[in-house]
Parts: C-alpha cells; structure tokens; sequence
C-alpha cells in the first residue's frame, strides 16, 4: 500500500528513491511552511508588475491616430447573406467539440490539483524518482489526449464536411500524434526539472524561474528549425516577379530578409495564411502554398502584414513577455504548492515527491487556460498595428479589403463572433473589423474607402 507521505514504505530505496521530506539539501517536510515564501512572494510581485507593466505600455492599443475617423465593423456590408449564413453555419458546428475540449482541459486540470486522485495513481508506478516523473507526465498526457481524441475527430470531420481539410485520417492521425509527442517533451522536461530542484534546493523558485526565461527563448528560436519541418515541408519561393516584388518591398520597409519560404500547407488545408517566426538568424516569413493562388497584390498584402511584425519585433517581444511570464509562473507554481490546503487536497505533500508530476501539469495548465484571454487580448492589438503596417506600406486599402474578404470566404472566418468566442479564441481582430480599420485609415490619409 502507498504510504500518504512518499514512496512505498515496504520496499527497499536507493538514494534515488529516498523520501522527500530528506531528498537533497534539506527539501520541505510534509506539514511544514517551505522557506523563502515570502522571497518568492516578493520576486513574483516584482516580475509580474515588469510583465504588466511592458504589456501596458508597449501594446499598441490604438492602432491608428486618434484624429482617425471611426468606421464601425459591418458584416452585411461586405458579404452576402449566402455567406455571412455559412459563416454562421460553420462556426455553430465546430464551437461544441471546441469548447468541450477547452472544458475537459480545465476540468482534468482541476481534478489533478485539487483531488488526490492523480497521486494515487502515480503513486502505482516503480522505479527510481526520476522515471516515476518522466513515467507519470506520459501516463497523464496519454490519458487526457484519449479523452481528447474523439473530440479532435469531431471536429475534423466538420472540416473536412466544409472543404478546409483534406488530409486523410492517417495523415490526420500523424500530425496529432506529432503535435502531442512535441508537447509531452517539452511538459517532460519542465516537470522533471521542478521536481529535480525542488528534491535538492529549498529555494528552488530561483533556478525555476530562471530556467522557465531561459527555455521560453530557447524553445523560440529552435521552433522554426526544429518544430516546424515536422509538419510541412518549406521550399524557396520560386524566382519570378512575385518573389523580386516581395524582396524589394521588404527591402524598402528596412526589414533584412534573407529568403521567403512556401510552406506545402494544401497537402492538408485549403486555408490561406502566412505568418513570421523566429527571430535573428532563424527569422523567416513563409507563406503557404495555397495563398500563391491568390492575385499577386493580394499576396504582397499579406507578407507587408508579415513585414509589420518584423519591423516592430513582434516575436522577440512575445518571447520575451512570454519569459517574464514563464518565470512569474514558476515563482506562483512555488507559492502555491506551498500552501498546506493545496498539499492537502492534492495528496501531494511536497514537489520533491515523483507523484507531484500530476500537480504540477495540473496547475501549469490551469494557469494556461487562465492566461489565455489576456493574451489574445495583446494579440489582437497587435495584429492590428501590423495591418496599419501593411496598409501604410502599400497604401493600398482597396487591396488590403479584398485579400480580407478573400481570407474569410476561404478560410470560413467567423465574421460575427460572440463576445465569449471573441474572449477565448481570437488572437487576430475579426475580419470586419480589419475591413473597418482600413476604411478608417483611407480616410485619415485622403484616398478612396474601400
């Protein structure tokens, strides 16, 4: 039987397996205050008023001057009522599989950090701490994504009933598989660290934190090299006038771009999208292959968007935010295992313990999902600076209104969201309003509304 304070009591331990309460250089004793809470109170109230305080005053929350005319957002200006019905259509069809999913997320979540449920199962598997860790972040992700599974079918099956997917059910299977196998390292490598420090430091929200900055911008500049070659494949863009134009809008925007990148996205969707990633030498913009299809000035549009993120340091920016908040989590992870209900509940009485695996990806999570609308919120901001870019860089608002019908037509944009859509999913302003915005910018600079 498993023992409420560590491992099991009737079986022989090595070092590797000795109780937490003794593991390391004195790691907190069931029952009692970690140390240092109060430094770590403090270092999460320092970070997290930095994080506010850069996302406040450098998210661009007016996107044009405020001496701009307001336009507001109208749908049924722009499309017909056949499509602004299958807009409608779509988005009442794929949101139930979504939002269940979101649910279920939270809901595990929860039963991992409030219930000890998650401790009593981990606690069935042997061997020494550090397998029992690495052992219990895939026995949680493997029984989370089974549950997640039909859901993610569900909402394939939509996809592929409106056109936007054509992949095959093993080509389907294999990039969920891949997506999964990603995730999993990277929640491997970060629990096993957390339980590895809290085993040998008391203190041990300072390298946490540290660690969680360094990894964010790591994991930023290895994602265009090493993460997304497993899903598409990427060539050069072709020579021909299309790629000279793009090279010398980009060299008149100031922005060094060494090469622009086709991604071969129709092999699973028909949606158009480009976006850029990295930063320095990983750098890219790459477009996909199915927005080549679209008029030429219609695709300088979009890579101008593209050219806006670069120009302002969009990633680097987000990584860095991203670190702060990464290290702010690590701080308020310390401080909340800390607390004696939390311990109680959980059946876990210190991170020292390999069971806390459970714990730790259920508060991660937790505060993921929390995290998320605040998120969006500065995405949206700034995707719309970036839409100013691209319309001060080309001047051309008519385009600019053309590729965003295009964009919602082919991609079925939701084009009247809830406010509740809105708040959880939409990391990019919605189609009518970009239209708005391009209207009120044609107007702020004297030339024709689209």
């Amino acid at each position: 039987m498993t023992s409420p304070h560590g491992p099991d009591a009737s079986r022989p331990r090595d070092h590797d397996d000795a109780d937490p309460a003794t593991a390391g250089n004195g790691a907190t004793a069931p029952g009692t205050a970690a140390p240092g809470l109060r430094a770590a109170g403090w270092a999460l109230a320092v970070l997290g008023a930095a994080t506010l305080a850069i996302t406040a005053f450098t998210t661009p929350w007016r996107a044009l001057p405020e001496q701009a005319p307001p336009v507001a957002p109208d749908a049924a200006r722009d499309f017909t009522a056949e499509q602004l019905a299958r807009s409608a259509a779509f988005d009442a069809v794929v949101g139930p599989p979504a939002y269940l999913s979101l649910g279920l997320t939270l809901v595990t979540a929860g039963v991992l950090a409030a219930t000890p449920l998650g401790a009593r199962l981990l606690g069935r598997l042997k061997g020494p701490w550090w397998l029992r860790v690495l052992l219990g972040v895939l026995a949680v992700t493997v029984a989370v994504e089974l549950l997640r599974w039909p859901l993610g079918m569900w909402q394939e099956t939509h996809l592929r009933d409106y056109g936007l997917s054509v992949q095959t059910w093993p080509a389907w299977a294999a990039d969920r598989v891949k997506g999964i196998g990603i995730r999993t390292g990277l929640t491997a490598v970060m629990v096993l660290a957390v339980v590895a420090l809290a085993r040998r430091v008391q203190r041990w929200w300072l390298p946490a934190a540290l660690g969680a900055f360094t990894l964010t911008v790591a994991a930023s500049f290895a994602y265009p090299v090493l993460v997304e070659p497993v899903f598409n494949d990427f060539r050069p863009m072709a020579a021909g006038q299309l790629r000279d134009d793009l090279l010398a809008m980009a060299a008149r925007d100031g922005v060094p771009v060494e090469d622009v990148l086709v991604a071969d996205a129709s092999r699973r969707t028909t949606a158009l999208n480009a976006y850029v990633s990295g930063f320095g030498a990983t750098r890219r913009i790459v477009v996909y292959d199915t927005l080549l299809r679209a008029p030429a000035d219609e695709v300088e549009l979009v890579v101008a968007h593209e050219l806006g993120h670069a120009e302002s340091g969009d990633v680097l920016y987000g990584t860095l935010v991203g670190g702060l908040g990464a290290a702010c989590g690590a701080c308020l992870l310390y401080l909340v295992s800390s607390a004696r209900t939390v311990r109680r509940r959980s059946g876990v009485p210190s991170l020292a313990d390999p069971r806390a695996a459970g714990l730790i990806m259920g508060l991660v999570s937790l505060a993921t999902g929390l995290s998320g609308p605040v998120q969006n919120l500065v995405s949206r901001q700034v995707e719309a600076r970036a839409d100013v870019h691209a319309l001060d860089l080309t001047r051309d608002p008519a385009t600019f209104a053309a590729m965003q019908k295009r964009l919602a037509i082919s991609n079925i944009s939701d084009l009247s969201p809830d406010i509740v859509e809105y708040v959880l999913y939409a990391s990019h302003p919605s189609i009518p309003e970009r239209i708005a915005l391009a209207r009120s910018w044609a107007a702020l600079n004297g030339l024709p509304e689209p």
